[in-house]
């Protein structure tokens, strides 16, 4: 552990260091959030022509940071030829799924099993299937998307640390994505069930569902939610959750199902709506 931010990553409060962060971030004092979102804006780079609302029209830093786009801002590729990327961001990893291993980085690996909460029969659906890791960088457009057409059958809510979930944390953190606070989306569409499970981090002050709104973060255990058939549906595209202060969404498919693009791999960027596979099956 000779990297500074790792050590100082193990050493700090995650869950305290989270909260803290979170309650500025919800102020509504004016003061605050305006300075807070001017700075951020300069700091990152954000491109706020594409937002719908100017910086000055937010409630909160949450607000801002959580900003709708204008319509029309992330065109969709085809999705019944494609699977779409849920989110803005940079590819951590992508390919597929061997012997239960999800690959993280520099000989780093996770178990679909551990991301998936420890259900044996859960992980083993996808065995040999295909892995997306995307990465929101805190300059990134927060909201999480569906990668393609489904109904919601289920959340598996996991607590866990909050590490970062940048390049540097992936290579010197065993298990990352894995023992970080998360919450793993279960759905049915047309090519079979699919995951899109949305990793917590380092002073993520919180994920929001369209379907069961805030999360309630930092829980001592599991928390297991099913839903009735067409309950919850969705079309690809749609908006399914976001993320208060950045992370990570890793998508998981099963076995013959989804074909990555020859051209993508790690560190390539991906806005929402993109392909990033063709459907290897074809569509019943």
């Amino acid at each position: 552990m000779s990297n500074p931010f790792i050590w100082l990553q193990h050493a700090l409060p995650h869950h305290a260091v989270s909260r803290l962060a979170g309650k500025f971030a919800g102020s509504e004092a004016g003061w605050l959030k305006d300075r807070l979102i001017r700075r951020f804006i300069e700091a990152y780079d954000v491109d706020m022509s594409e937002a719908a609302r100017p910086a000055e029209a937010y409630a909160s830093f949450n607000d801002f940071f959580t900003r709708e786009l204008k319509p029309g801002a992330r065109p969709l590729a085809n999705a019944d030829s494609f699977v779409l990327s849920p989110a803005d961001g940079t590819i951590s990893q992508i390919g597929r799924i061997e012997e239960g291993n999800i690959f993280q980085a520099k000989g780093r690996a996770f178990t679909t099993r551990q991301l998936l909460g420890g259900d044996a029969l859960l992980a083993q659906r996808y065995e040999g299937g295909s892995f997306a890791t995307i990465y929101l960088s805190p300059k990134d457009y927060h909201r999480v998307h569906m990668p393609v057409d489904g109904e919601l059958l289920g959340t598996v809510y996991i607590p866990g640390d909050l590490f970062s979930v940048n390049q540097v944390t992936a290579e010197n953190v065993d298990d990352l994505f894995a023992r970080n606070e998360r919450l793993a989306c279960l759905f049915d569409g047309p090519h079979g069930s699919f995951a899109s499970v949305m990793v917590g981090a380092m002073i993520v002050a919180g994920v929001e569902t369209v379907w069961g709104g805030r999360e309630t973060a930092h829980a001592p255990r599991p928390r297991h939610r099913t839903f009735a058939d067409g309950e919850h549906t969705f079309a690809a595209g749609d908006e399914m959750g976001r993320f208060f202060l950045g992370s990570t969404v890793v998508l998981l498919f099963e076995p013959g199902r989804v074909n990555w693009l020859g051209d993508l791999a790690a560190g390539d960027s991906v806005r929402m709506g993109q392909a990033l596979g063709r459907w290897s099956d074809p569509q019943p």
